[in-house]
């Protein structure tokens, strides 16, 4: 096989593979946009802000002074662990995937295992359909098990659009990767064209002759 031939061959696989390679980034760009802003819209409309600045200082002075005892908070039931993970969304409203992680595991999450058998749903309903009808303790497990119903579920959307905010980040990652190819096979397909329009007529590829390599070498030595 003549070496141009080779060459343009190998040349026009790269450049297909620079148009496949546009074409996966360009919807990898597109689903990364569409996830990225449909989490932002959708968390947007419920309106949930963390914990304001002045609210986590003063529990974190409170708990300086007492430990949790201390805490008058009833939105810090863990203080400890909930201070330093909503510290740095003191105030913000809920726009992303990774605030919506937060808030459900932090905020949610911390609620939900401070209240009895930690606000496993299951545990919680089984209580209620065990405790004796009419009792105190039955009407107590009715209205938790409505609060924890809720409590889950929101905890568990918001984790959902946290996912959905990890598949557009890594839509966008492999776009990037996706257009970092098709730039890199683009170069290398204009110098295996340049190549071709250089070679000799009379160069082959993939003959080992004695002719062959010394016509190689010749060529070499002469460029």
């Amino acid at each position: 096989m003549q070496r141009r031939v080779f060459d343009r061959l190998v040349s026009g696989t790269g450049a297909l593979l620079v148009v496949v390679l546009l074409v996966a980034g360009g919807l990898l760009t597109w689903g990364s946009s569409f996830a990225s802003s449909n989490v932002h819209n959708q968390l947007a409309q419920q309106q949930i802000f963390f914990p304001t600045q002045s609210e986590i200082n003063a529990v974190k002075a409170q708990y300086a002074k007492g430990g949790q005892k201390a805490v008058t908070d009833p939105e810090f039931p863990n203080a400890k662990l909930m201070i330093p993970a909503l510290s740095p969304y003191a105030g913000k409203q809920l726009l992303t995937g990774t605030e919506a992680q937060v808030y459900a595991n932090d905020f949610i999450g911390q609620h939900l295992y401070a209240m009895p058998l930690h606000g496993i749903y299951s545990k919680v309903s089984s209580a209620a359909r065990a405790a004796k009808p009419g009792s105190k303790a039955a009407l107590e497990f009715s209205g938790l098990e409505t609060t924890v119903f809720q409590g889950t579920t929101l905890r568990g959307l918001l984790l959902e659009a946290y996912g959905f905010g990890v598949v557009g980040t890594v839509m966008m990652w492999g776009a990037v990767a996706a257009y970092a190819g098709a730039v890199l096979l683009l170069i290398l397909t204009l110098l295996g064209l340049r190549h071709a329009a250089q070679t000799p007529p009379e160069a082959r590829v993939l003959d080992g002759s004695d002719a062959y390599k010394a016509e190689r070498k010749e060529t070499v030595s002469v460029s």
